[in-house]
């Protein structure tokens, strides 16, 4: 017999969350025996974002019931069951925090629909409830509320039983996690409780060094993940750690480039992807002096039009250009085999591949196409939100080169560059940062632009 759970909670410190909504479906592998559903009114407030999310309020709770009143209910839906939920590890962990409050020692036998699913349909996108049971064809609905994600979680159970064929793969993965979590979250809770949940960067070190770097929308919710996951890289990071410090940024475009250069500056060790743009377009002269595109992987010296995290996105662009500058295919590294280019064969190509084009005329053009590649104007400020409501953050660019980043007060005016180098902290100008910037600007991100 099985208990499909799901919980909402109101967020906050590690391990001083409280109930909002449960849901539970007693499910005997064909049929729902048993079902509890209910509000829960907790003793602390709700975090904001966790409003945002789910839509649950203080307001909503205050006729609902406490959860010491419905403690016998959820114990007798559960008893001889094991507990299914879609990251099991939270589910369980809370009912077991609950009922510790009340001086009860609540165990069951659990099971992850995370870690099922990773097993029996690999090779996903996404294992995240909600993407997960879209891409499998199971109707989800009220996401983020108890009951929605533990039909939804029911649903994808169901399948993943007749998936598991022989039942070996998920009676393996079945576990008592009281006896095996509680050793790591004593030994990390600490940890934990003293990050916000706020945007930015965090370090962990093991004695000696930085071991691992990684930017975040979420402090809290990263760093919680880390210390609890059982990917191969958070098993290690388990057991290296000894500390870990965190830098608060409130912008994300800040904590992308304080990551970046900071990865390449420390090279911890865990940080297995140390470009976060590895691919360049290069200009390069060929034999007949026409200026050609070639991407390739970005060596260090050599100076590219623009970089990109993965080769497929470079050849997307270069075909954008392609078509946009009226450029010739086979004068880039995409080019086919045959001597004439495909806008030829569309009369649209000039003649270029033959060199009947004149040379000069092309070479501009491709000039052209550089120049609009160009930060306008070429020196400014990028405003974006600071750490605090009463500061913005800022990223200087100066004659095209990214020169650094910093926050000013609110009440202060920062727009000579004199006293917005003093504020700076600097940073490498490269082909990463390069890139992260012209994204930002791409897709208005920022708050606004300053000319300087």
């Amino acid at each position: 017999m099985y208990a499909i759970v799901d919980i909402e909670t109101t967020g906050g410190k590690f391990n001083e969350e409280a109930i909002t909504e449960i849901a539970i479906y007693r499910f005997n592998k064909s049929q729902i025996t048993d079902q509890f559903i209910s509000m829960v009114k907790p003793d602390r407030t709700i975090e904001p974002y966790v409003v945002g999310l789910t839509g649950i309020n203080n307001k909503m709770l205050i006729n609902s019931p406490k959860f010491f009143e419905i403690a016998k209910r959820i114990i007798e839906i559960t008893s001889d069951c094991i507990l299914v939920a879609h990251n099991a590890e939270f589910d369980y962990r809370m009912l077991r925090t609950e009922f510790n409050r009340l001086g009860y020692d609540f165990k069951r036998k659990s099971l992850c629909t995370v870690q099922l699913s990773k097993e029996l349909i690999p090779n996903l996108k996404s294992y995240k409830l909600g993407r997960l049971v879209r891409s499998l064809g199971i109707p989800i609905s009220n996401r983020h509320r108890a009951q929605g994600d533990a039909l939804a979680t029911l649903k994808l159970f169901e399948l993943l039983i007749q998936k598991d064929k022989k039942k070996i793969i998920l009676n393996s993965l079945i576990k008592e996690l009281y006896k095996n979590k509680t050793n790591i979250r004593s030994k990390h809770i600490k940890i934990i409780d003293q990050v916000p949940s706020d945007t930015g960067v965090y370090y962990i070190y093991d004695k000696s060094s930085i071991i691992y770097i990684r930017k975040t929308k979420n402090l809290k919710k990263s760093v919680t993940t880390c210390l609890t996951s059982k990917s191969s890289k958070a098993i290690k990071i388990q057991k290296q750690i000894d500390k870990i410090s965190y830098d608060q940024t409130g912008s994300e475009l800040l904590a992308l480039l304080k990551e970046q250069q900071e990865i390449k500056e420390n090279q911890p060790k865990l940080n297995f992807k140390y470009r976060l743009y590895s691919i360049g377009i290069r200009l390069k002269k060929n034999n007949n002096g026409y200026n050609t595109l070639n991407i390739e992987q970005i060596k260090t010296g050599e100076k590219y039009l623009f970089a990109f995290k993965n080769k497929i996105t470079a050849i997307n662009q270069l075909n954008i250009w392609i078509k946009d500058y009226n450029l010739c295919k086979n004068l880039t590294s995409i080019s086919n085999t045959t001597i004439t280019s495909v806008q030829d064969s569309f009369k649209k190509c000039k003649g270029h591949c033959c060199c009947k084009e004149d040379l000069n005329i092309y070479n501009k053009k491709l000039q052209e196409m550089i120049e609009n590649l160009k930060f306008i104007p070429s020196t400014f400020i990028m405003i974006d939100k600071g750490r605090n409501v009463n500061e913005k953050s800022f990223v200087l660019i100066e004659n095209q080169l990214i020169k650094g980043y910093g926050y000013y007060d609110l009440n202060y005016q920062i727009k000579s560059l004199k006293k917005i180098k003093n504020r700076m902290v600097k940073i490498d100008h490269n082909q990463d940062v390069k890139s992260i910037i012209y994204s930002y600007i791409k897709s208005n991100k920022y708050q606004e632009i300053i000319q300087l």
